[in-house]
C-alpha cells in the first residue's frame, strides 16, 4: 500500500496527515514535523538546544524517570531539528502504541523545561562544542556558510556557537517552542502496522495536547555571487578547502532532475565525477573530492569540498576552478549522461525499500508542494533526457562558476 494524504482536524486546524500501512511487522512509527521551526527560524542555536530539551522527558517523571518508563517498553522517542523543520519522532511495536502515545502525550503537555534541565544541556552542548573546534571539516564548513549567506541565519552554525549558547535562557526556550510547536504548522506522518483509522485517532488525541499558534512560512536567501576567500589558521597536517556558489534554482523548479543529473556528473557521483578525475586519478591532489547542490525552501546553491597536502592548496583550488569553467562551457558527454542515467534509475529500489524512506519521499513530495507520485515522474524525466537538453541547462547556469572559497591550513 502506496503512502497517501489524508487530514484530521484539531481545534479548528486543518491538518496533514500522510500515513502508509505495512504490516509485514508489528511496529508504528509516527513523527511530529513543525514546519518554520529549524535552526533558522530563531537566534543561533536556540532552535537545537530547544529540541535537546524536549528529549530531557517531562516534569513528572523527570529525565531518568521518562527514559526508563520508554526503555522498559522498547519505546522510542527523541526530537531534533533540521534548517526548516522541528521533528518529533516516534516508534514501537504495536502492542505498546496506546501506551506510548500516552507517553507522548505527556510530553507534549509537561516537557522537563526547567533550569536544571537547562543547565545540562547547555553544559553538554558547550562540551560538543569545544570538541568540534578541532574538527576543522566542521570549522571550514561553517565559515563557507558564512561567506554564502553572510547577515543570514544560515550564515549562524545550526548547534549555535559558545557564546551564543552560553546566553541562551530558559524564557527564550520557552517561548521557541511555544511559538514553534503548534498545530498551525503541524504536519503528522505516521506509518506501520495500523489502519488509517487507528492513525487518525491517535494523532488527534496526541495534537489535541497543542496550541492552536500562527502559521507561518520559511523564508528564502540568497546565496552571496561575490567571490571570497576565507583562510583560518590552525596546527593542521592537510589543508581542507571547501568552496561554494549560487545556484539559481527553487525548491518546485520543474528542471530540478536535470540539476540532479548535472550534478552527480560534476561532483556527486564519487569515482567517475569530474572533480574526482581530476583531482584524484590525474592529478592525485586528494583521496576524495565531492561537490552537491542543495535546494530548499529556504536557499539554493552548491558546495564542495576535499583535503589536500598543504603544499597543493593552490593547485587543487585551481583544479577545482578549471573543472568547473570546463564543465559549464563544454557539458558533458553521451557517456557520461547514459551511465548517470543507469546509476540514478537503477539504484531507485534501494531509496523506498523501507516504510520510513517511503514517508519521508511523500513527505518531501507534500512539503514541497509536488503532486504526490511526482518522484516517479522525475525518474521518466531523467530516463528520457537528451544531451543537448542537458548541455544548455549546464551552460545556463554559469552562476556556479562564482565561487567563494573556505580554507584551513597552516
Amino acid at each position: 500500500m502506496a503512502a497517501t494524504i489524508n487530514y484530521i482536524e484539531v481545534k479548528g486546524v486543518k491538518i496533514p496527515l500522510i500515513f502508509e500501512e505495512e504490516n509485514r511487522l508489528p511496529i508504528v512509527s509516527m513523527q511530529l514535523v513543525f514546519k518554520d521551526a529549524g535552526s533558522i527560524s530563531d537566534k543561533s542555536g536556540l532552535a537545537k538546544l530547544s529540541s535537546k530539551m524536549m528529549n530531557e522527558g517531562t516534569l513528572s517523571l523527570g529525565s531518568n524517570g521518562f527514559a526508563t518508563a520508554l526503555d522498559e517498553k522498547a519505546i522510542h522517542i527523541s526530537s531534533s531539528v533540521g534548517a526548516e523543520t522541528f521533528v518529533m519522532e516516534y516508534s514501537s511495536l504495536k502492542d505498546q502504541f496506546k501506551e506510548g502515545v500516552d507517553l507522548f502525550a505527556s510530553l507534549l503537555k509537561e516537557p522537563n523545561v526547567t533550569k536544571k534541565s537547562l543547565e545540562k544541556v547547555k553544559t553538554d552542548t558547550i562540551g560538543q562544542l569545544s570538541a568540534k573546534e578541532s574538527d576543522y571539516d566542521y570549522v571550514a564548513n561553517n565559515a563557507l556558510k558564512e561567506v554564502l549567506f553572510e547577515g543570514t541565519p544560515l550564515a549562524n552554525p545550526a548547534s549555535g556557537t559558545i557564546s551564543s549558547v552560553e546566553k541562551i535562557d530558559l524564557d527564550e526556550v520557552e517561548d521557541f517552542l511555544k511559538k514553534h510547536l503548534v498545530l498551525s504548522n503541524l504536519i503528522i506522518v505516521i506509518g506501520g502496522d495500523l489502519t488509517l483509522d487507528e492513525a487518525k485517532a491517535k494523532a488527534v488525541e496526541l495534537a489535541s495536547n497543542l496550541e492552536v499558534g500562527e502559521a507561518s512560512e520559511v523564508k528564502h536567501y540568497l546565496a552571496s555571487a561575490q567571490e571570497k576567500d576565507v583562510v583560518l589558521k590552525r596546527e593542521t597536517q592537510q589543508a581542507y578547502l571547501y568552496f561554494g556558489s549560487p545556484y539559481d534554482m527553487n525548491d518546485t523548479d520543474s528542471e530540478y532532475y536535470k540539476a540532479r543529473v548535472a550534478t552527480y556528473i560534476l561532483g556527486t557521483g564519487g569515482f567517475g565525477s569530474r572533480l574526482m578525475e581530476e583531482i584524484r586519478v590525474k592529478k592525485g591532489l586528494a583521496y576524495s573530492a565531492y561537490a552537491r547542490v542543495h535546494v530548499s525552501k529556504s536557499s539554493s546553491y552548491l558546495t564542495g569540498y576535499l583535503q589536500t597536502k598543504l603544499e597543493s592548496l593552490d593547485d587543487a583550488k585551481a583544479t577545482v576552478k578549471s573543472v568547473f569553467e570546463n564543465f559549464v562551457k563544454g557539458g558533458v558527454t553521451e557517456d557520461e549522461l547514459e551511465q548517470t542515467k543507469k546509476f540514478l534509475l537503477g539504484s531507485e529500489p534501494l531509496r523506498v525499500e523501507t516504510l520510513s524512506q517511503r514517508l519521508s519521499r511523500t513527505f518531501m513530495e507534500f512539503y514541497k508542494g509536488e503532486e504526490l507520485g511526482y518522484s516517479a515522474k522525475e525518474l521518466e524525466l531523467i530516463k528520457g533526457l537528451k544531451l543537448q537538453d542537458l548541455n544548455d541547462f549546464i551552460k545556463k547556469h554559469k552562476e556556479i562558476l562564482s565561487l567563494s572559497y573556505a580554507v584551513v591550513t597552516k
